[in-house]
């Protein structure tokens, strides 16, 4: 009667929570309603169907109805906008990378490289001279890729 409709509001960790609101509220402003993380509505996902809600779209042009499942996620990283084009760049942090593969690639190819040679070196027999000219040019080329990642 009151215009009112309920929207259950689902989570990864199967909590649920009620929120009432009016079908031609915005998503943002369902954001902003259920308060479970204060400050943190940009960082808030909303699911409805499959689809990513946008916080423009009002919930009768979405088509949620009185008693909807929408799935809430809270994303860990800053939310999503476009770069300030009067900022200064970001510098990036030089006290140490993360572990991961990106940052052993660089060195496991050195490592590979460096076996070739070693083999190159006391197994001459071994390599023709197309398969050396071939290290070479590759030993050449892996050094002007890694110098111009890493060489600023």
């Amino acid at each position: 009667c009151s215009g009112l409709i309920k929207i259950r509001l689902k989570f990864l960790n199967d909590t649920e929570k009620v929120a009432e609101v009016r079908p031609e509220d915005t998503v943002g402003i369902l954001k902003r309603s259920v308060k479970l993380f204060p400050g943190q509505e940009g960082q808030m996902r909303f699911i409805y169907r499959g689809q990513l809600l946008q916080d423009q779209g009002t919930l009768r042009s979405l088509h949620i109805t009185d008693n909807c499942v929408i799935h809430c996620h809270r994303s860990r990283g800053a939310p999503a906008t476009l770069p300030d084009p009067t900022a200064s760049p970001a510098v990036p942090d030089a006290g140490g990378f993360p572990l991961g593969a990106g940052n052993l690639l660089v060195p496991a190819v050195v490592v590979l490289l460096a076996v070739v040679w070693y083999f190159r070196l006391s197994y001459r027999q071994l390599f023709s001279a197309p398969a050396t000219v071939s290290l070479i040019g590759v030993t050449v080329l892996f050094s002007f890729l890694a110098f111009g990642m890493y060489g600023q």
